[in-house]
């Protein structure tokens, strides 16, 4: 009776729970960002990564933990992919529909988990990949195939989601070296650096070269600015405590559940409908994350056995 209910416990891990934190809360970062679609990606990503500068230096500091870190190639590699990823990302989501956008994105877990076979020596299974294909395919039946995407956004959405998984490896190779704020306090300090960079000079000399633009925030835009650090902070916290404590290809997927919140609240907020496509590819992608978690624990408690027994 106790093993059932110690199982019981144990089918949801922390790093699963991590993931699914982390994804509504970047959910909810995008919607703000749809909202200050009139600003400069750039400028938002700036303003994102300033707010989440502040919030990790306290938390480092509080928590007595190294804010330079060790690894600081790693670091800043986790940082550069990273930023890449959000700044494509930020102009999809700006200039096309956002489940769209988000649609594009999701492409990522199928990136963390090629890229982790050679870049951490982890395997996927076979039955892996179905699932996966199960959530894509839920993916695909939600997008409709968007003819209002342009070639140029579809690119830059694949881009995005090539940096997301470049950037979800390195934060796992990152595992039990660096303290996880510390590794998401660099990402926010490249994405701050690169954001000021690129949006600053334009506050003061204007854009003359076609690089630096700017827009000075008016209203309830410097509320949602806020909002998008606060809530893209929280994303990362989670986010990396997920991924150094799981498998990349086992969490990854739980990205998908995104979309879920997207179409639900853009609905709601930007009166996007959904028909029965949409309802149909929200059951997919739920049913492929549910029973790639089943699998990924299964599996995990087969090694644990065996690990006993040799």
């Amino acid at each position: 009776m106790e093993n059932s209910i110690n199982s019981k416990k144990e089918f949801v891990s922390r790093g699963v729970r991590s993931m699914f934190l982390s994804t509504f809360f970047f959910a909810m970062a995008n919607v703000c960002v749809k909202v200050v679609g009139h600003l400069p990606a750039m400028e938002v990503v700036f303003f994102r990564c300033l707010v989440g500068v502040a919030f990790c230096y306290y938390g480092l500091r509080r928590a007595r933990a190294d804010v330079r870190g060790s690894n600081r190639t790693l670091l800043f590699l986790r940082g550069f992919f990273g930023t890449t990823a959000l700044f494509c990302f930020f102009l999809t989501v700006q200039n096309i529909p956002l489940a769209s956008a988000m649609t594009i994105q999701y492409l990522s877990p199928i990136f963390t988990s090629v890229i982790a076979i050679f870049l951490l020596k982890e395997s996927v299974r076979l039955r892996q990949w179905l699932f996966y294909a199960i959530a894509f395919a839920g993916v695909l039946l939600i997008d409709e195939f968007d003819s209002r995407i342009s070639a140029f956004y579809l690119t830059l959405g694949i881009v995005s989601a090539f940096g997301s998984g470049m950037a979800y490896n390195l934060v796992r190779s990152l595992k039990e070296k660096e303290h996880p704020l510390t590794v998401v306090f660099h990402f926010q300090l490249v994405g701050m650096i690169a954001g000021g960079f690129f949006s600053l000079p334009g506050l003061f000399f204007g854009d003359r070269f076609g690089l630096f633009e700017w827009r000075t925030p008016a209203g309830s835009d410097w509320f949602y600015l806020l909002l998008i650090g606060i809530f893209s902070q929280l994303g990362q916290i989670f986010l990396t405590d997920a991924l150094q404590r799981e498998k990349a290809a086992s969490v990854a997927i739980i990205l998908y559940t995104g979309l879920i919140y997207g179409l639900s609240i853009g609905w709601l907020a930007f009166g996007e409908p959904q028909t029965a496509a949409t309802l149909a590819g929200m059951l997919l992608v739920v049913g492929g994350v549910v029973m790639s978690i089943i699998d990924s624990r299964k599996k995990a408690a087969a090694e644990e056995v065996e690990a006993t027994q040799a």
